[in-house]
């Protein structure tokens, strides 16, 4: 009998457990040809999650947890699960129910023909202000159009990964991570489905706007270097504008005798270069922190709890 594993990050969820659980429950009880295993990664919640997940398990022994020793955010939660799952596929899902469970059924479908990822399409996504979607469209265009790979737009985390893509994942280690972009990077065997995303049954989004600004730049920097670019783009063009002036300003002196313009003209082509320069030190600083912060090598999360047993160790977190 294949096992299936429902990942499930948890961060402050305690009001949606309940219903989630009931959910998920009434869905996997309807495929018996399959052994599940629910696996929650608390991430770090200060809201009881924790104690509630407990509880369920206490009364569904198909229900697993693992408890972080803090906050390490959702891309190393989800990693932490793909670490701790033993299944032969892997589900992904929010804990919010705006991924409805009842896409899994369709999901194990495509597996079984032969599907290695088989990924979740919002064709509505739920709850969200325009300005929120028009945003983010914009850059899935721009990391489409700087990538050499296609970065899959209006897809999140909800979605069927076979073993052999666990595992290659697993091998990433990287500590600036940005998921969405790795799940395309892997390649494999794909299979899209359509769903229109429900809105949060309850509590409120964990994303806010300073979280998603550094998601994007986790995604631009981690799969493109064509920012780096822009700086040799920038340099180049400044350079012909200043012998273009130059030029300008000697004709013009030579034929009519004006004089230079001093003082504003000054101020302006400084203020301009000193811009372009710290723009392009800003780009070198995203990539230079980014290298800083992989060659330390520490872990990538920390274990406190699995299944009711303490880990001392540190857990897989820190292979």
């Amino acid at each position: 009998m294949k096992k299936v594993t429902i990942l499930v990050p948890v961060y402050n969820e305690r009001m949606v457990l309940p219903q989630l659980i009931k959910t998920i429950q009434d869905c996997i009880s309807l495929l018996t040809m399959y052994q599940w295993e629910v696996l929650f990664v608390d991430d770090g919640s200060n809201d009881d999650s924790l104690i509630d997940i407990k509880k369920y398990r206490d009364l569904d022994d198909r229900i697993s947890y693992v408890s972080l020793s803090r906050n390490f955010g959702k891309e190393h939660a989800l990693l932490a699960g793909l670490d701790y799952s033993q299944a032969d596929a892997v589900i992904i899902m929010d804990a919010d129910l705006q991924d409805p469970p009842s896409l899994i059924p369709e999901m194990l479908k495509w597996w079984e023909q032969g599907f290695d990822d088989v990924y979740a399409k919002r064709m509505y996504r739920g709850k969200e202000s325009w300005c929120k979607k028009f945003v983010s469209l914009r850059f899935y265009k721009f990391l489409n159009k700087n990538s050499r790979f296609e970065i899959l737009e209006n897809v999140g985390d909800f979605r069927l990964l076979d073993k052999k893509c666990v595992n290659v994942i697993c091998r990433m280690r990287e500590s600036e991570r940005y998921t969405k972009g790795i799940f395309c990077w892997i390649g494999y065997k794909k299979k899209e489905i359509l769903f229109d995303r429900k809105d949060r049954i309850a509590g409120e989004t964990k994303w806010t706007v300073a979280s998603l600004v550094n998601l994007a730049v986790q995604g631009i920097t981690s799969f493109s270097i064509k920012p780096l670019r822009v700086a040799i783009v920038m340099g180049l063009f400044v350079s012909f504008l200043s012998m273009v002036m130059m030029l300008y300003f000697f004709i013009r002196t030579l034929l009519w005798g004006d004089p230079v313009a001093g003082f504003p003209a000054t101020i302006v082509i400084v203020l301009f270069l000193g811009g372009c320069q710290l723009f392009s030190i800003g780009i070198i600083g995203e990539y230079i922190g980014r290298i800083f912060m992989e060659v330390k090598k520490r872990p990538l999360y920390l274990v406190s709890e699995y299944n009711n047993s303490v880990i001392n160790d540190g857990g897989k977190g820190v292979l």
